[in-house]
């Protein structure tokens, strides 16, 4: 089965082969994935870090050779952090965008320069690779006021259960895609007084289905995209809006993971 590399900031991944379809999940720089299906227009993919399927433009894959994207995958990558950094590819000389979350294989001698097929990549500015990673409190902080989007991964939109498996990949732990998986994982927190910083709180409708997912900061707050990304406080109920002076949100459970 075809491999190959998100090149880009990041590429919407859809429900069907459509451009009207839904956006389900987004694929950021570095991530790999299985072509299982490709026409003149459109792929259909698995994304291997959760295993999540769509659809894709086949327009933005880069055809790459198997040993390629295997040394990739099983590289000791550096993940970008957040919320973005630029980078210039060459021979083009044009300017990419990072969102925090992206991963980097430097695969030469050079920790701010890498190769993707014929295209090598160097960081801009002030960033560099030998930068220590941020804390979960500076990563999640990063994504506040970026605008939700339902699929998104990235600082210029991002849902729920986007944001935790960002903030989450940040802190070296892989999570599942949607905030349904996401609760299957971890340890029960019985009281919402016990909750530390970075386990997952998760909210559910009146018919007990899972629908949000936050990042508990410690002292009663939490961290969650709805609307925006924001930081709200947490009580046994759930999640309370000062603007509207009431409960946005549902609490099911807290789970311990890290």
């Amino acid at each position: 089965m075809q491999k190959s590399i998100c090149t880009y900031g990041f590429i919407p991944v859809r429900s069907d082969a459509s451009e009207r379809a839904e956006m389900v999940t987004q694929l950021l720089f570095g991530d790999t994935f299985d072509i299982i299906e490709k026409n003149d227009n459109w792929a259909n993919i698995r994304i291997h870090h959760d295993q999540y399927e769509g659809w894709i433009n086949s327009k933005l894959i880069v055809n790459l050779p198997d040993r390629e994207v295997d040394n990739w995958m099983k590289a000791d990558k550096w993940i970008v952090p957040a919320p973005f950094i630029k980078m210039v590819s060459e021979p083009d000389k044009t300017t990419h965008i990072l969102s925090g979350g992206s991963s980097i294989f430097f695969n030469g001698s050079d920790r701010n320069s890498f190769a993707i097929g014929h295209k090598e990549y160097y960081l801009s500015g002030n960033y560099s690779a030998n930068k220590p990673a941020a804390s979960i409190t500076d990563c999640a902080n990063a994504f506040v006021n970026a605008p939700y989007l339902w699929g998104g991964r990235s600082f210029y939109g991002i849902d729920c259960s986007g944001l935790t498996q960002i903030v989450y990949k940040l802190a070296g732990c892989d999570l599942p895609r949607d905030a349904s998986q996401q609760v299957e994982l971890g340890q029960i927190v019985n009281f919402v007084e016990e909750a530390r910083l970075g386990d997952l709180a998760f909210f559910d409708n009146e018919e007990g289905t899972i629908t949000h997912v936050g990042l508990c900061m410690g002292k009663g707050e939490i961290i969650h995209a709805s609307g925006r990304v924001r930081c709200d406080k947490l009580d046994h109920l759930g999640i309370f809006d000062e603007e509207s002076k009431s409960y946005s949100h549902k609490l099911r459970v807290i789970k311990r993971i890290l």
